[in-house]
């Protein structure tokens, strides 16, 4: 069926357009029989199908379903390709079950590692989590089924998400915080977009007319849907103005009313209510155009979950090369999350998995193992009982594997952490246990950053995340062996919560918070700072060694229109098979503003057999060496030398060259008596004009001092006169002529000039 669009806005009447904007219940948009204009279902994801049970009236009872990891745990993948293989496999689910929009991916940025719902997204990182959406997006649709990308924007924090105004200002708002957006909307066209709850300098994501049709329609082109969270819509009215589609869930008519009110007392125009039916409309007619029947197989998503989950996953530590297990050994594993791992985050991402495989239950495979709870995840609280039976167990084995972490209570959607730390009873478990033996490996389930006071006390640190309902085949794959670890961090680890970028501005005060760090989120403050964290970002080992060599950069000069090619050679130098991640970060050597240290522009994920070799190459555009310029309300680069950089980590870089980039827009300047003499000779057009007399001024200030400047008395001279503003100079200079008119006429010339 096809849905002839024009004709069908021209026959419905005022009302059944309103009603169309928003849902008919909790999952389903509205239906308008006469006109043949069917329902649609959307479905929570991101990281497995939570469709609501049909006949229930409870929206939050879901079918059972597999859970795939967390966006957490994918992100640290560094695999476009793992993440389009996860979304073929949703969007078949989703066919199969009639869902026609899955909800997710997010990609919101990890501003503080206390926000409840990080585990739901990628990255610290703009271009990083850009990339794993565009990839789980074009997984997804390419099977017929639509995607909501979520949360636009800033979704940053669980604390009084509804009602927070975030001030952040506009680079900051380009460069981080919109631009993972902007990568999945122009690489991937998702279906729908997902407006957030908060407040952006004063406005609601539902009704903020600059964020969803000035940034999102017409600077990136998007021509889908734009929906709200759940709840998220504050004024109707303001946000058809502004470009908000879809109303979910139902108003039960409320707000249906206030768009009829609103048109028929001339506050709001039809066009603005034909444009958002229109969208609804073409998003029903594309789902029911890419209806197909399907099936599913459960057991087959399930291997293919734990398949994931072990591309994931980040080894941060392995002392004397204690990883991975000899079967052979007496080995003991410690920790309830080794019978029950916790491996998915609450909210609304929580799926009904149909089953889900422990650590406990997969090593049955490998080797027969002794096992103690040592610990309760109801509480944090010591059982003195099971705490004994632990260090027992520990006594009289070769290796003890604890598995520890957050329990959900410690990091949900809906509120976010006062701290980050483990639970105690975790931690004296860890402490008492090395008493008794030093060969620990502590395997975590987490859905975000935790402090580690008990890093000396372990020979290794195996990083799962929240790694879906495969996490305990994964975890045996991965510790005696039979994969190796391949996965990165996908954000920074620091020693302390007093650390990160935000800790004085996180969650802010009242409905109140400013993103006063700016830029400088995640490793980009960490660099800028020059200080020390746990692990950094890009970071993770394996079980074997890789070697970078040869770089190529492809010129030593370009202009921000071509494209710069770089290419590397890695060779892994071990004994085994394994996967590395080529990261490759541009830094600008000086700039006129601040910009971060590094930033990450590119990355490739290549596996090598032992002795093998491989080229990587990447491609640079523009954006890798540009910042938001507000003054030009565009990306900007700036003429100079630009630092390639490609490593093993954001501190592990192996390679270095550079190259000169030329940049052809020029920003708008006016100057004035109070521009400064360093101001205006940095400009060609301004040393053309005022250079001379300056000059002579620099050269007249030597006279007066005789050999009192030394050797390089012009540029000490210089120095001391760059901050002196243009109208000081008539102080330099007895002449009657130079006064304020004559320099009035020779700024009004340089700023002709300059406007050309």
């Amino acid at each position: 069926m096809t849905l002839n669009i024009k004709k069908i806005l021209k026959e419905l009447t005022l009302e059944e357009k309103a009603s169309l904007l928003s849902g008919a219940d909790f999952w389903h948009t509205k239906a308008v029989e006469r006109l043949a204009i069917p329902q649609i279902m959307v479905s929570d994801g991101p990281h497995g199908l939570r469709k609501n049970a049909e006949g229930s009236a409870n929206p939050n009872e879901a079918i059972k379903a597999v859970c795939f990891p967390t966006a957490c745990a994918l992100a640290c993948s560094f695999d476009r390709n793992l993440l389009t293989m996860m979304g073929k496999a949703l969007g078949e689910e989703c066919q199969a079950e009639k869902v026609s929009v899955i909800l997710g991916p997010g990609c919101n940025i990890k501003r503080s590692p206390l926000c409840g719902r990080n585990f739901e997204y990628f990255s610290e990182d703009p271009y990083l989590a850009g990339e794993m959406a565009a990839a789980h997006i074009k997984g997804v649709q390419s099977k017929g089924v639509g995607t909501s990308l979520k949360h636009f924007a800033a979704n940053n924090q669980e604390n009084r998400r509804l009602t927070i105004n975030e001030r952040i200002d506009e680079r900051t708002l380009r460069e981080i915080y919109l631009a993972p957006f902007e990568i999945a909307v122009k690489q991937a066209d998702p279906w729908t977009i997902m407006c957030s709850y908060n407040r952006i300098n004063g406005y609601h994501s539902s009704q903020n007319k600059w964020l969803l049709t000035d940034v999102l329609r017409n600077d990136w082109g998007y021509s889908g849907l734009v929906m709200s969270d759940w709840g998220a819509v504050d004024d109707r009215v303001a946000g058809v103005k502004a470009g908000l589609d879809l109303e979910m869930p139902a108003s039960f008519g409320k707000n249906d009313k206030l768009i009829v009110d609103a048109v028929n007392r001339g506050e709001l125009s039809m066009e603005a209510v034909d444009k958002c039916t229109e969208r609804v409309l073409r998003l029903t007619d594309k789902a029911e155009e890419s209806r197909t029947p399907a099936k599913w197989d459960m057991e087959a998503h399930h291997e293919l979950a734990a398949k994931i989950e072990a591309q994931c996953a980040v080894l941060l530590k392995n002392d004397d090369d204690i990883l991975p297990l000899d079967r052979n050994e007496k080995i003991c594993f410690i920790g309830e999350f080794a019978a029950k791992p916790r491996y998915q985050g609450g909210g609304s991402s929580h799926i009904n998995s149909f089953k889900a495989v422990s650590a406990l239950e997969a090593v049955k495979d490998y080797c027969k193992v002794e096992y103690a709870q040592g610990y309760i995840t109801e509480e944090d609280r010591t059982v003195p009982e099971l705490l004994e039976q632990a260090v027992d167990c520990a006594k009289y084995n070769d290796k003890v594997v604890i598995f520890a972490g957050l329990p959900e209570s410690f990091e949900s959607e809906g509120y976010d952490r006062t701290h980050m730390r483990m639970p105690d009873c975790q931690i004296e478990l860890i402490n008492e246990i090395y008493k008794v033996n030093k060969n620990i490996i502590v395997v975590l389930h987490n859905g975000s950053p935790v402090e580690l006071p008990f890093i000396g006390n372990i020979k290794a640190l195996l990083e799962m995340y929240l790694g879906g309902q495969g996490v305990g085949k994964a975890t045996c794959e991965l510790l005696f062996g039979d994969a190796a670890p391949c996965g990165r961090l996908a954000e920074s680890w620091c020693m302390k919560l007093e650390d990160t970028p935000s800790y004085l501005n996180f969650p802010g005060v009242g409905d109140e918070v400013s993103y006063s760090e700016g830029v400088f989120v995640g490793y980009r403050y960490y660099d800028k700072k020059k200080m020390e964290v746990r692990f950094p970002f890009g970071f993770g080992l394996s079980y074997t060694k890789f070697e970078y060599s040869d770089l190529v950069i492809s010129e030593n000069e370009i202009n921000e229109d071509q494209t710069l090619t770089v290419s590397c050679t890695v060779t892994n130098v071990g004994s085994r098979t394994g996967s590395e991640v080529v990261q490759l970060y541009v830094g600008d050597k000086e700039s006129s503003v601040m910009r971060p240290v590094k930033e990450l522009k590119g990355f490739e994920k290549i596996t090598l057999k032992a002795g093998e070799s491989r080229k990587v190459v990447f491609n640079l555009d523009k954006r890798a060496f540009a910042y938001y310029e507000t003054a030009i309300n565009d990306w900007f680069v700036e003429y100079g030398e630009f630092e390639i950089m490609v490593g093993a980590s954001s501190r592990d870089i192996r390679l270095t060259g550079s190259v000169y980039v030329n940049g052809t827009a020029k920003l708008p300047v006016h100057f004035t008596f109070n521009s400064t003499v360093g101001d205006v000779l940095s400009c060609s057009e301004g040393k053309e004009v005022f250079g001379e007399l300056i000059d002579k001024f620099c050269k007249g200030m030597t006279d007066m001092n005789g050999d009192g400047l030394g050797s390089n008395s012009m540029e000490l001279a210089l120095a001391m006169l760059k901050d002196t503003p243009m109208r000081g100079i008539l102080c330099y200079d007895e002449r009657p002529e130079i006064n304020r008119v004559w320099l009035q006429e020779m700024l009004d010339r340089l700023n002709a000039m300059l406007e050309g």
